[in-house]
């Protein structure tokens, strides 16, 4: 895992995506508070900074499929993990984002 000091200083390159796993409530609806060992990762992520996008064979840019602030559903394994101090983020390829969250 890879440590940085600020993730703000962090500018992913080509097709790579930037991104931080939504947390799980830790409390029920009925106001009972969960163990964080009960509690499962989520798979949904937002969107934090997003690369240039890739080149084609002719060198021309592939536009990204997703843009900073996108909910975005990622796989449950895989992708780069990154730490900055408590918080955890993870970059993925934008190939392996799964699906984008339209509410």
């Amino acid at each position: 895992m890879s440590t940085v000091r600020s993730i703000r200083a962090l500018a992913p390159l080509l097709d790579r995506v930037l991104v931080q796993r939504v947390k799980a409530e830790t409390k029920t609806a009925s106001g009972i508070f969960l163990p964080e060992s009960s509690v499962e990762k989520l798979n949904e992520a937002k969107v934090l900074a997003v690369g240039p996008g890739g080149l084609d064979r002719d060198g021309k840019r592939i536009a990204m499929s997703v843009a900073v602030g996108d909910r975005v559903l990622i796989p449950q394994f895989g992708g780069s993990p990154i730490k900055s101090g408590d918080e955890e983020y993870h970059l993925f390829r934008d190939s392996e984002i799964l699906a984008k969250i339209n509410e």
